[in-house]
């Protein structure tokens, strides 16, 4: 990186943080439910690594409104992953908004943000254990 060259978060990895009143239910939640385990573990959080990035399950008193998607994964075969996180006992959210509408969980998302794919997205959501709002996106090339 160029010395003279401002400081800025251009080139900075995103790491998301989500909270957990019970981190010990949390662990399991993800590894059971998700078939994710965490790349390192301490008293208060645990560290999981992806393919494009990195999460954090933290202790917290707090707890997420759940309002909103606050971490997502992009997948290739998204019918697929949805099938085998049932077979897990994951519930997706049902919507029925106007104009955002899941059937059988699934949304079909229009090609605007936060879509990746040139025509949108297929999408699910999903709660963990602590309420974190959580989704999988499959773009619509």
């Amino acid at each position: 990186m160029n010395a003279d060259a401002p400081a800025t978060l251009a080139r900075a990895r995103v790491a998301t943080r989500l909270p957990a009143q019970d981190l010990d239910r949390a662990r399991r939640f993800y590894a059971e439910k998700l078939g994710l385990e965490p790349v390192d573990e301490r008293p208060g959080g645990l560290l999981y690594r992806g393919a494009a990035g990195d999460f954090v399950v933290f202790r917290s008193t707090g707890s997420s409104p759940g309002t909103f998607t606050q971490m997502a994964f992009e997948v290739d075969d998204l019918d697929s992953v949805v099938a085998e996180l049932r077979r897990r006992g994951v519930v997706f959210e049902d919507v029925d908004l106007p104009g955002f509408r899941t059937v059988d969980g699934i949304a079909e998302v229009e090609g605007n943000y936060p879509s990746k794919g040139a025509r949108g997205e297929r999408g699910v959501w999903f709660r963990d254990s602590e309420g974190n709002l959580l989704g999988i996106g499959e773009p619509i090339a």
